[in-house]
Order: structure tokens, then sequence, then C-alpha cells
């Protein structure tokens, strides 16, 4: 059987379901579309992050519905905060078990902003047209 990464394990699912925000209830008088499971919304955000492919262009055949669909639900997750709970969870499991080298980490400026004592940037120059020195 060919391992798909996409797919979520039962174990990480376990971990992520928990932090997901409740979705508000169906109505009852006109419901509507029945929604997608948010495992399934979860599988096709990570289809569509590990092949690159469009979200309009997220092959139905795979059960994880509409790529529109899949896009909102990772908007709507990223805007609660799950990406940040996850990782903070997933970092604390590893400390617990001693599985991180520290040693080995690195801090990048793109993430970590030194702000107290930085200079301040140079005003950048203007691009605009203006009148050339003389040449008489």
């Amino acid at each position: 059987m060919v391992e798909t990464p996409w797919i979520v394990a039962d174990e990480l699912w376990r971990r992520i379901e928990p932090l997901l925000p409740p979705r508000p209830p169906r109505r009852y008088r006109y419901p509507g579309r029945k929604p997608l499971s948010d495992r399934a919304a979860l599988s096709g955000i990570l289809y569509v992050l590990h092949t690159g492919v469009a979200w309009d262009h997220l092959p139905r055949e795979l059960g994880f519905g509409a790529g529109i669909t899949c896009w909102k639900r990772l908007d709507a997750w990223t805007r609660a905060g799950v990406w940040e709970r996850l990782h903070a969870l997933l970092i604390a499991e590893l400390c617990d078990a001693d599985a991180i080298e520290w040693r080995r980490t690195i801090v990048d400026s793109s993430h970590v902003q030194a702000k107290k004592g930085a200079p301040r940037r140079a005003r950048a120059r203007s691009t605009a047209v203006a009148q050339g020195p003389s040449t008489t």
C-alpha cells in the first residue's frame, strides 16, 4: 500500500480535533447541504499543500470536498489560532520526551524581530520622475 502524506493518521487526529473551533449547528428547518467533516477538510488542505495543486483543482474524487471549502476551513482555523496551539502542543510533547536537540536549533530573524536597540531604517530614495542635473 502506498503511503499518502495527506491522509491524517488517527494518532495525529486525536491531537488536532480538540483544538478545532466548534462549528455552528445546522438549521432545523432549512439545514442546507451537510458540511464536510473537519478531518476530510484537513486531508484536503494537506493534499493541496503537499502537491502544490491550485485550490480550484482539488480532485473531488479523493473525497476531500471542494477546494474552496478546504481553503475556507484553513482560513477559519488560521484565524482561530489552531496552528499555533498545535505547534505548542507538539513542541511540549517533544520536550517531555526529550526528543529535541536544542543545540541544533536556530533563531531566524525573519521570525523573531530584534526591535530593541535596532537602528531605524534609512529612508528609501524616491524613484519618482525628477529633473536631472543640467549638462550644459
